[in-house]
């Protein structure tokens, strides 16, 4: 049993809801990212999710974007990332972390051979944007070899025929995108994501997390009554931005654990 699933296991025999939260690795810079990720787990986060800077993003929005920038801007690439994941490892043995970024990085590192990089590092799950799941087998059962689980996005205009076919290849849990539109878009439909989730779990038997357009405490707890997990970025990232070296720990546990609070209240 994967870290991933251990963790909603563990949830849903207390009956709660996962919080996920995302940062860009290396953003605002290198040495912050280990420590943010360790405010994260303190302010109640289950699963960590960790952006690998790209420069050309499909999926994230203008706030994304600007955080991949300024890792990129210290030159932070893939096997940083993984560096950083190392690190967090030394201290924490038990918090799932998933990788979410674009096959280009990848692809220049060689499948077999990152998946093996981010096993020894510790990572517990890839999702990857770009890489689809009709062409995904093969890349879907070398990260099952590592012991890592495959993790696929599914949206609002997805078809049934795809719902199924990532259904066969996901492991840990699905994300689930709630809008229509990048990272940060603001026309979340609550009713419409309620109506999607079980017609996903039906297929596919894993928790579902929702993601894309969360940004307050309130969205938080509804989504949380309707979902198995909720993910957050874009505003956690926003506040890396406009936070000081000196209120970016504080600022950080402030929001997440409100989330935190949130959710449970659901």
């Amino acid at each position: 049993m994967s870290r991933i699933e251990q963790t909603f296991t563990k949830l849903k025999a207390q009956g709660k809801k996962a919080l996920i939260p995302f940062i860009t690795a290396g953003d605002p810079a290198p040495r912050h990212t280990v420590k943010l990720m360790r405010k994260l787990v303190e302010a109640g986060a289950d699963i960590i999710e960790l952006g690998v800077p790209f420069s050309d993003p499909m999926a994230d929005g203008p706030t994304i974007q600007r955080a991949s920038e300024r890792a990129l801007k210290h030159g932070v690439g893939l096997r940083d990332v993984l560096a950083m994941v190392a690190e967090f490892r030394k201290r924490n043995k038990t918090t799932p972390v998933v990788l979410m970024g674009y096959a280009n990085p990848i692809e220049a590192i060689g499948h077999e051979a990152f998946a093996a990089a981010a096993e020894a590092a510790g990572v517990d799950g890839v999702l990857t944007v770009d890489y689809p799941p009709e062409e995904s087998v093969e890349w879907a059962a070398c990260l099952e070899r590592h012991g890592i689980d495959p993790i696929f996005l599914l949206s609002p205009t997805t078809p049934q025929a795809r719902v199924e076919q990532v259904a066969k290849l996901a492991r840990g849990f699905i994300y689930y995108v709630s809008l229509k539109g990048v990272t940060g878009a603001a026309t979340l439909d609550l009713g419409e994501v309620a109506a999607k989730i079980p017609q996903i779990q039906a297929a596919a038997n894993l928790p579902v997390g929702v993601g894309f357009g969360i940004r307050d405490n309130e969205t938080a707890r509804r989504m949380a009554q309707i979902a198995d997990a909720v993910v957050i970025g874009s505003r956690i990232v926003q506040e890396v931005e406009n936070s000081t070296v000196k209120t970016l720990p504080t600022n950080i546990y402030n929001l997440v654990s409100g989330f935190r609070q949130a959710i449970d209240g659901a």
